[in-house]
């Protein structure tokens, strides 16, 4: 049987550091091309998509800020406008992974059947704590991680499915 920290932050806790790998490779991109930051954290596939810095924070708040809100029974979405520079990204991705790093399995593992609100305006949506992490954090984040790898791919920076995936579990 898979707990629930394995199935949530032993996912976000493999995904997240190729994340930050990406960033360098994104901010190395544009140092070698001379261009600024926001050629890349302000870029977008389509004009009504977030560009790749919010796909980037989202990133985060569905991984490290969903698990973190767990815990309160209350949770929402985060609104405040992404950074437009690597060295905040990368800032962002970094504190994310140290808290993934230091959430207690079995703590987490004990709340999957509490109630969770999630407030967006006027519309609520209740959950388990298991059904949010799973049905809708989860999937959030690997749409968002999926965005920024594929915005930076748009880009035309060198990289690949190797890129995203991180450190696979192999049985030894």
């Amino acid at each position: 049987m898979i707990s629930l920290h394995k199935a949530t932050v032993g996912t976000c806790l493999q995904l997240l550091p190729s994340l930050a790998r990406l960033l360098d490779k994104a901010e190395e991109h544009c140092r070698t091309l001379g261009l600024p930051d926001i050629a890349i954290t302000e870029s977008r596939l389509a004009d009504d998509m977030w560009p790749f810095a919010k796909q980037v924070t989202s990133a985060v708040q569905h991984s490290a800020g969903a698990v973190a809100a767990v815990p309160t029974g209350l949770a929402g979405p985060d609104t405040d406008p992404a950074p437009g520079d690597f060295t905040t990204l990368r800032a962002i991705v970094d504190d994310g992974i140290a808290f993934l790093q230091s959430v207690d399995a079995k703590a987490l593992d004990a709340i999957g059947d509490n109630m969770l609100r999630f407030d967006f305006r006027t519309r609520h949506m209740d959950f388990t704590v298991a059904d949010f992490l799973l049905s809708f954090s989860m999937p959030s984040f690997q749409f968002h991680m999926t965005m920024a790898y594929a915005l930076l791919r748009h880009r035309g920076l060198a990289i690949g499915k190797a890129d995203f995936l991180g450190r696979l579990s192999f049985q030894r």
